[in-house]
């Protein structure tokens, strides 16, 4: 099915990865203004399609999860209703169960919206677990921020 829809998880260039969205009349608030958590959203999906295409796949890491730790966010300027977005996510950091990752946010060329991710991986109790080499080694031929 993949091969049916190549660009469907966007596209990895120039050392980051690179997903469109279009924004729709669900993403926006009253005034046509995309709302703040959207972004996030935005965000979560670029993530998981990022280590899609790098061969890492969540449904396929065994009783481990990958969660939010922690995030920082700068809301810079509004998108609006239709507005053809790319979300960019870029490699930054691995150390123990945790990864960081820059994503940003932009409207033809224009950047909106960046955050610093740490994202961790953890277990069915929630307790960090060290990535499996496989996964860290996947994830270190990934450009750094």
């Amino acid at each position: 099915m993949a091969e049916a829809w190549p660009d469907l998880a966007g596209r990895l260039a120039e050392g980051l990865h690179v997903l469109p969205v279009r924004v729709y009349f669900e993403d926006t608030d009253a005034g046509g203004v995309v709302y703040h958590a959207r972004y996030l959203a935005f965000c979560e999906r670029a993530r998981s399609d990022f280590l899609r295409l790098l061969g890492i796949h969540q449904s396929q890491v065994d009783g481990m999860f990958f969660v939010v730790r922690h995030m920082t966010c700068d809301f810079l300027k509004p998108a609006r209703l239709d507005d053809l977005l790319e979300v960019e996510t870029r490699f930054g950091t691995l150390a123990g169960a945790r990864m960081i990752l820059a994503q940003k946010v932009r409207r033809d060329g224009v950047l909106l919206f960046e955050a610093t991710v740490t994202v961790a991986l953890v277990d069915r109790q929630g307790r960090p677990q060290r990535l499996p080499a496989m996964l860290a080694g996947r994830l270190a031929g990934a450009s750094k921020i």
